[in-house]
């Protein structure tokens, strides 16, 4: 991953000055905050985020069923 040295943070920096993080990504699109010397969480605008997905119908379908099979004993004693 290519970092622009422009874009990072350090955490007490970050944790200090939050709005430092905010004009960053303001002018740059994107801050990276470095936790122990090594990048750690990357801040984007929610409207640049290209990676937000929402899961299809048959994955939740599948997922719930997966749960209400696992924990179907607790269920039914929940349900006395």
């Amino acid at each position: 991953m290519m970092i622009d040295t422009n874009t990072i943070v350090s955490m007490t920096e970050a944790n200090q000055n939050f709005s430092l993080v905010t004009r960053i990504v303001d002018q740059y699109g994107t801050a990276v905050i470095f936790k122990n010397n090594k990048p750690r969480y990357r801040v984007v605008e929610i409207e640049d985020e290209d990676t937000v997905e929402t899961a299809a119908d048959e994955d939740v379908l599948a997922v719930s069923k997966k749960l209400l099979k696992r924990n179907a004993a607790i269920y039914e004693e929940l349900a006395k």
